[in-house]
């Protein structure tokens, strides 16, 4: 767990007890976080974000406001667990 402040409000940052990853990650995802800094106020409670970083992947975040500011990671998926789905639907005339 780490704490942190930005813009005046302190925040927590936990791991989800399913993820399992160094401790280098885990610091890797708190520099993020401080890159995006302000736009945490922007997000209300219960609501989740995803963060893309080329050197650790898509980044899952649940937000939570009550009774503290506490970010969650609940899952890292690496750029190799990436799929795009193109909208196969096409309009017929």
């Amino acid at each position: 767990m780490y704490r942190f402040s930005i813009k005046g409000e302190k925040w927590i940052l936990r791991f989800s007890p399913q993820l399992i990853i160094d401790i280098e990650v885990k610091q890797a995802v708190l520099k993020s976080l401080m890159e995006i800094g302000n736009e945490l106020s922007e997000y209300s409670h219960g609501e989740a974000f995803l963060m893309f970083t080329k050197e650790i992947g898509a980044i899952v975040f649940d937000v939570e406001r009550m009774p503290s500011f506490i970010l969650t990671v609940s899952n890292i998926i690496p750029e190799e667990n990436w799929y795009a789905h193109e909208n196969s639907l096409k309009q017929t005339k």
